[in-house]
């Protein structure tokens, strides 16, 4: 079988950018060059993206981007695909490559300090250890397609509702925690805030559920993984998969996960394709009754129309002279 033409990366960095509005612009138009399509984040604190495209542009991009010793220590997380998981292109500065809200004012640096890296295969040897508590610091809507059996989860709606919630984390201070998310970004600063917290034993698994699956084949981890691209949803595990995720309208088994049609609301929520016929892909009726409503195409995900793929500064100016090298 010949492998998928297209890849799909997923990393983030922490290191420190200069200048990283000036940057964004010129790292958007690099992208733009190589034709890859994504989402990427920049911030003084690093890099967070997830970009797809054609085999050799993804391996150029990688190129390029190690090159530079700030992002040595990147960790692309590589799947193969059959088409671009994004239909276009954006970079955006903004304060933190992953929204905490109090990282900055409590002095939160996951290149100081962190909890300890474990690689996959010795995230198996401690995930079924007594004295451990393996932390999902995840959104529901995230955990809810999919999680570590018996693992802790949190009623978080977004990450920055985090710090917020570890006061219930209380009773495992005598444990070993080891806390895990999509492809680790998050981990660095959950487990930064609970050394911080007062928590003395943690851990984070290294390069998130999508490495674990890679290198271990997923054991154990029920469900699928939610993903910020078109593709919504992957497998993690081929040797005792199971789906555990249900609908939100009829609570049937459904591995399925779609946008609410109306924009105003645009949750992420669990719905199988009979009630997404019933409900035209709205969660609740005032969606489905909302003047603004999207048609329901079947399949739940829609294009977020915007008016740049770059948020900048108005002094900067854009020019199609991109030096490839200049990322």
């Amino acid at each position: 079988m010949e492998p998928f033409k297209y890849r799909t990366l997923l990393y983030y960095c922490y290191t420190k950018i200069k200048d990283p509005e000036s940057f964004a612009v010129t790292h958007f138009k690099f992208c733009k060059k190589l034709g890859l399509k994504g989402r990427i984040i920049v911030a003084t604190e690093g890099l967070n993206g997830t970009v797809s495209g054609l085999t050799s542009d993804c391996e150029e991009y990688m190129s390029v981007l190690s090159e530079r010793s700030e992002f040595a220590e990147i960790d692309f997380k590589i799947d193969q695909v059959e088409s671009p998981s994004f239909f276009r292109m954006y970079c955006r500065y903004k304060p933190e490559i992953i929204h905490l809200g109090i990282a900055n004012s409590i002095g939160i640096d996951p290149n100081t300090v962190t909890g300890k890296h474990l690689d996959p295969a010795e995230f198996i040897q401690f995930k079924n250890r007594d004295d451990v508590v393996i932390l999902d610091v995840r959104s529901n809507y995230e955990h809810e397609l999919g999680h570590f059996k018996n693992s802790v989860r949190l009623d978080i709606d977004n990450f920055r509702d985090f710090p917020s919630r570890i006061n219930e984390l209380a009773q495992y201070k005598d444990k070993t925690i080891v806390t895990y998310c999509t492809g680790g970004i998050k981990c660095e600063k959950a487990s930064a805030l609970l050394l911080h917290e007062g928590f003395s034993d943690v851990y984070q698994l290294k390069g998130g559920i999508i490495r674990y699956g890679k290198e271990t084949g997923g054991e154990d981890f029920d469900g699928k993984c939610y993903v910020f691209d078109n593709r919504l949803a992957v497998d993690v595990n081929n040797i005792n998969p199971t789906i555990i995720s249900t609908c939100k309208t009829c609570n049937k088994v459904s591995p399925r996960m779609i946008n609410c049609a109306n924009p105003k609301c645009n949750q992420h929520f669990l719905q199988c394709e009979s009630c997404g016929e019933i409900t035209d892909g709205c969660c609740c009726d005032s969606c489905k009754n909302h003047p603004l409503k999207r048609p329901y195409d079947g399949t739940g995900f829609y294009v977020r129309i915007l008016h740049s793929g770059l948020a900048i500064k108005k002094s900067d100016q854009i020019t199609d002279q991109t030096n490839l090298k200049a990322v």
